[in-house]
C-alpha cells in the first residue's frame, strides 16, 4: 500500500504554504508524481458563548470569491502547541478569552494533496476582551444558536469543511452529554 518517494522537488515557498512535486514508486513498481502542499497546521475553535450559542465569524474568502460563515481558525506558528494557537486565535478573531479549551479532534483537510492537519477545540467560559485581527483580516463576529448553525450546515449554507465538522461534532457531543 505504501508509495516510495524517489525524488522530491520544491516548486514554491510561500508565507503560508509550500509546494513540492514528489516522484514516487507505486507498490506495483510503476512511477508517478504527487503534488504536495506543505502547511504548518492550523486550529479551529468552536466558541460557546453559552450552552446554546456559538460565536462564528463572517469573512470574505478570495480563493472561493465568497463571504463565508465559519468558526474562528488560524495557522500554527513554528513549534507552537495547538492549544496555545487556539487561545491566541480565539482572542484575536472574536475578542473573547476562554477559561476552558477542550480538544475535540484533529483532521487532515485534504490528504490527497496536502499534509495540513487541523486541531479543533471547544472553547467555554468565555470572557470578553478585545478583538485584535491582523492587518490583512476583515472579520465580523456573529453569534448563532448552535441548533441554527447545524441547520445551516444541513441546508448547504455553511460550506466550509472545518466549520461543518467542528459544528457537527460539537452538537453531537453536547446533546449526548445532556
Amino acid at each position: 500500500m505504501r508509495e516510495q518517494v524517489i525524488r522530491s522537488e520544491k516548486i514554491f515557498e510561500g508565507r503560508v504554504v509550500n509546494l513540492r512535486v514528489d516522484t514516487i514508486r507505486l507498490p506495483n513498481g510503476r512511477t508517478s508524481q504527487r503534488e504536495i502542499v506543505e502547511h504548518r497546521g492550523a486550529v479551529a475553535i468552536v466558541p460557546l458563548l453559552d450552552e446554546e450559542t456559538v460565536l462564528m465569524i463572517r469573512q470574505f474568502r478570495l480563493a472561493v470569491n465568497e463571504v463565508l460563515l465559519e468558526v474562528p481558525a488560524g495557522t500554527l506558528e513554528p513549534n507552537e502547541p495547538p492549544i496555545v494557537c487556539a487561545a491566541r486565535e480565539l482572542e484575536e478573531e472574536t475578542g473573547y478569552r476562554a477559561s476552558t479549551l477542550r480538544p475535540l479532534f484533529s483532521q487532515y483537510l485534504a490528504p490527497g494533496y496536502s499534509q495540513e492537519i487541523l486541531h479543533v477545540f471547544l472553547a467555554q467560559g468565555l470572557e470578553k476582551t478585545a478583538q485584535r485581527t491582523e492587518e490583512d483580516e476583515s472579520v465580523e463576529v456573529v453569534p448563532v444558536p448552535l441548533a441554527r448553525a447545524v441547520e445551516l450546515v444541513l441546508s448547504g449554507e455553511i460550506r466550509d469543511a472545518k466549520t461543518i465538522a467542528a459544528l457537527l461534532v460539537t452538537y453531537y457531543l453536547l446533546t449526548s452529554e445532556r
